[in-house]
């Protein structure tokens, strides 16, 4: 097996295995999105602060070819389709206790290209977190300064996220219960690659920005704008874990955000590795004139562009809209 042959290289952080939570009334979150289901995400700006330490994880691990290079902006992405641009030049790693990104998540086609990716990273030493989340699968790693990565494959067949008012995280498709954070057998995983392997540099057509998950210093203030301004479907926020989702009316969660940095986060200072940008990509005008007329209805600012708009969380995270 490939895993026998890489034991000695492994470094996994399982995550925790058990999440209770109590129960918590979800009835004044959920609702319907306002957006089009055929929304999706685009492209995710984050800055770092050396070039080459930067491509060996997200062109060498992830799986990203380096499409365009222009100055201190490298387009990293399938064919001539942009998925991550990496701004370099920052002068220090990602400040911790700030808002900005938790991780960017990466959505693969197959469960075999999230083997093919473990290999890769277990090939060069690389950290990773590969963890069961019921209605996915997904490992988790960072680069170099501290941008967190999720590479996910969605598994919905396999049951669904549990209702906090019943007290339980997910439900297996034959009604048992799971816990969302459950560790990946990595023997199985790695199985999806056959008896004579063929190990891949790059992730295959099909792979996509699938949600960006953020730090932010308020739940509520946080699904209001998501969900309210922007017009994502309230999916839940579990107080006592300090998070929240917003959707487009399937699973999983197209955004979600934490306040795991602490409630008094602030934006990183100038200069820090970490979040510019996140793209959201509307289908045509209507909806993006219908998002301005929400915006303005709920009290966020947004700023005119050529192709959309861009509007700033209320923790500062900056969004971009598109028109695609």
């Amino acid at each position: 097996m490939v895993l026998a042959a890489m034991r000695p290289y492994i470094g996994i952080v399982l995550m925790e295995a058990q999440m209770i939570f109590p129960v918590e009334s979800q009835s004044t979150i959920r609702t319907a999105p306002s957006l089009p289901t055929t929304t999706r995400l685009g492209p995710v700006r984050l800055a770092v602060t050396d070039r080459e330490r930067a491509l060996a994880i997200w062109r060498d691990v992830v799986g990203l070819s380096l499409i365009a290079e222009d100055a201190n902006e490298l387009s990293l992405g399938l064919g001539n389709e942009a998925l991550i641009v990496l701004e370099t030049g920052a002068l220090r790693p990602v400040v911790q206790r700030t808002t900005g990104l938790y991780h960017v998540a990466i959505h693969v086609p197959k469960r075999s290209d999230l083997a093919q990716l473990a290999v890769r990273a277990l090939q060069r030493g690389v950290r990773i977190a590969p963890t069961d989340h019921l209605v996915s699968e997904a490992i988790y790693l960072w680069d170099t300064d501290g941008n967190g990565i999720e590479i996910t494959f969605e598994t919905p067949w396999r049951g669904t996220l549990g209702d906090p008012e019943a007290g339980a995280y997910a439900t297996t498709s034959d009604g048992q219960s799971h816990s969302g954070r459950e560790p990946i057998d990595m023997d199985d995983l790695l199985g999806e690659l056959g008896e004579n392997p063929v190990l891949e540099a790059l992730m295959p057509a099909g792979t996509r920005i699938g949600h960006v998950h953020l730090h932010v210093n308020d739940l509520h203030r946080s699904m209001a704008f998501y969900r309210d301004g922007l017009g994502f479907g309230g999916l839940l926020i579990i107080q006592s874990f300090g998070m929240g989702d917003v959707g487009l009316g399937y699973m999983p969660h197209a955004i979600a955000f934490n306040i795991w940095a602490g409630p008094d986060a602030t934006q990183a200072p100038a200069g820090s590795a970490g979040l510019r940008w996140f793209t959201i990509v509307l289908p045509d005008r209507q909806v993006l004139d219908d998002m301005k007329a929400r915006l303005s209805a709920h009290g966020f600012a947004f700023s005119d562009t050529a192709d959309g708009l861009e509007a700033r969380d209320p923790s500062g995270n900056l969004v971009r809209v598109t028109v695609g």
